[in-house]
């Protein structure tokens, strides 16, 4: 099992898991989920001879929860990552990031590209791409219904904290409902009955709104982005135009897999991603 410590990363003290040693690889997760959606892959990364960094995000599980909307904006976001390496003392690293985590992702590796090395990214939609399905595609925007849902005042809070929720939203959307057993579910549930972690969590969906995102660059590091092909949150339109964005870009199709295909096929996925990190 991975070790688990608290690092002070400046503006919030994280909690990161780690395993092994080697070249250093981040990996940043997604909503609802922490540090331990990457169960399948930190092992995998860890025995391939890298030294494997998965935090939860602030406001997740473990980490702080600073209070109000503002504080999950991508900008202080993405500075408490890099907070994180330099209280690591690494100067780069390897990144792969899913979902909530894949957008500071792309602003990490698009605006500094002197921390990452190289770049996988998991069913997460670039920014810019985001927005231009949002406004144009009707198709997305119905998707996108929660984003919307999210801005409301407690109601996603209590939904959250339905019995049922994770449930439905990880098994109910996923292709092989057995790759989220009980006891994947019960730790989810663990994380998110901490204080304020549902409100911090659904800020980031607010913040996201209620304030201007920053300008991103276009990505200069190799970049691999595997798609479950079958996400019922992203459209396929948001692979459309991504060459623009990148400009050393591999994409990867997995025709089954879901908006959590590292869940799902985790073989595949991890020997894509050693793969294109062994090319470096």
């Amino acid at each position: 099992m991975p070790e688990e410590r608290i690092v002070d990363c400046g503006r919030v003290r994280l909690n990161v898991a780690s395993e092994g040693s080697g070249p250093p690889v981040l990996l940043l997760h997604g909503f609802p989920e922490f540090w331990y959606s990457w169960r399948r892959q930190i092992p995998a990364l860890a025995a391939a001879g890298y030294r494997v960094i998965a935090p939860d995000l602030a406001g997740y599980n473990l980490s702080d929860k600073p209070k109000g909307v503002r504080a999950y904006h991508v900008r202080p976001l993405v500075e408490d990552l890099l907070g994180l390496l330099r209280a690591l003392g690494l100067p780069r690293v390897h990144l792969v990031a899913h979902d909530w985590g894949g957008v500071l992702g792309w602003y990490l590796a698009a605006n500094h590209p002197e921390v990452v090395d190289r770049h996988v990214e998991i069913n997460a939609p670039h920014p810019r791409i985001m927005r231009r399905e949002l406004f144009t595609n009707p198709s997305q925007l119905r998707r996108s219904w929660y984003i919307f849902y999210n801005q409301l005042p407690w109601l996603p809070e209590r939904m959250f904290a339905h019995p049922a929720f994770f449930r439905k939203v990880l098994r109910g959307t996923s292709t092989r409902r057995e790759a989220f057993s009980d006891a994947d579910i019960a730790r989810y549930e663990e994380a998110f009955r901490r204080p304020y972690a549902r409100t911090a969590t659904i800020n980031y969906y607010r913040a996201a709104i209620r304030y201007p995102q920053p300008r991103i660059r276009q990505v200069d590091r190799p970049t691999l982005v595997i798609w479950g092909e079958q996400d019922r949150f992203l459209g396929p339109g948001m692979l459309v135009g991504l060459e623009r964005e990148v400009r050393d870009l591999r994409v990867l199709r997995i025709p089954e897999g879901s908006h959590w295909v590292h869940h799902e096929f985790p073989d595949q996925v991890n020997e894509a991603i050693l793969g294109f990190l062994k090319d470096s």
